[in-house]
């Protein structure tokens, strides 16, 4: 049972790269049958099967913020309801690879933060040429090592995951 294909969900992906409030998300199941709302939303989130929103501010005066959801929410909500559909409860998918990748992914977004947060830094200062081009690759270096380490964890995750007999196959992106 795949609620979204897989070309559907890269369109997606590459519709809403910068994320979605959870209403969209909503939207996006609802023509397909699949019995979804705000609260089980809500309640998947505070489980940590799926990532938490962001607050971005809204154009325009006195616009507000909203929450957007990182755009992979769409995706691991597919892999939830058809691993419920296949007799799995909520406790086995958090003991699942489910639970694991949604804090992988919440790393790998907060490192890449993090690096471009510095890269910024570098080029808003006053450094030597050699410094600067120094810092850069040392920057870079580390950018590629995290990208490592959470593909590492992300495969050792996943070996330790389906021993454990969920059974289920994760193809999560």
């Amino acid at each position: 049972m795949d609620i979204l294909k897989p070309e559907e969900l890269e369109q997606i992906e590459r519709d809403h790269a910068a994320g979605l409030p959870a209403r969209a998300i909503l939207e996006i199941f609802r023509p397909r049958g699949v019995r979804l709302s705000e609260a089980t939303f809500r309640k998947y989130v505070q489980a940590g099967l799926l990532p938490r929103s962001k607050r971005v501010g809204r154009k325009g005066k006195h616009r507000g913020s909203q929450g957007l959801y990182p755009v992979e929410s769409v995706r691991r909500i597919n892999v939830i309801k058809k691993m419920m559909a296949e007799g799995l409860t909520l406790e086995d998918i958090r003991r699942s690879f489910v639970f694991f990748k949604n804090h992988l992914d919440q790393i790998a977004r907060d490192f890449s933060v993090v690096v471009d947060g510095l890269t910024e830094e570098i080029d808003g200062r006053a450094f030597e040429v050699r410094a600067r081009r120094e810092l850069h690759q040392e920057l870079d270096r580390l950018r590629v090592q995290g990208a490592e380490l959470v593909r590492s964890l992300g495969r050792l995750g996943s070996q330790i995951t389906a021993r454990h007999g969920a059974g289920v196959s994760l193809s999560m992106h």
